[in-house]
């Protein structure tokens, strides 16, 4: 028998998550990918701290920026590209998002 294997990370699951909905709760986006909230934190900071996203509070909610030409690592694509591939649409009037103190 094979074991489990996901063709798509934690990291990558909960991207998704939030392109589909950038205003969840951390616990919300560990329910979408079956995490639990503290994982759910963990991964955000990770992808925060890779400039993937940028978190912004509002209000007593976090709101999540994805920073859509940041390179997949190990890849040429970047994560608009990944997005768009699994569905994701721009949003009318959207702009590229860059991460802060990254040039373009």
């Amino acid at each position: 028998m094979m074991g489990e294997w996901m063709f798509i990370t934690n990291h990558g699951l909960i991207l998704a998550s939030i392109a589909r909905n950038p205003e969840k709760t951390a616990r919300e986006i560990g329910d979408d990918v079956g995490v639990t909230e503290r994982t759910a934190h963990k991964l955000i900071k990770d992808l925060e701290k890779d400039g993937y996203i940028t978190k912004t509070k509002v209000g007593t909610r976090n709101a999540y920026r994805i920073h859509t030409s940041v390179p997949i690592k190990a890849s040429d694509a970047a994560v608009g590209e990944l997005l768009m591939m699994l569905g994701w649409k721009r949003r009318k009037g959207q702009k590229t998002a860059e991460p802060p103190g990254r040039n373009a």
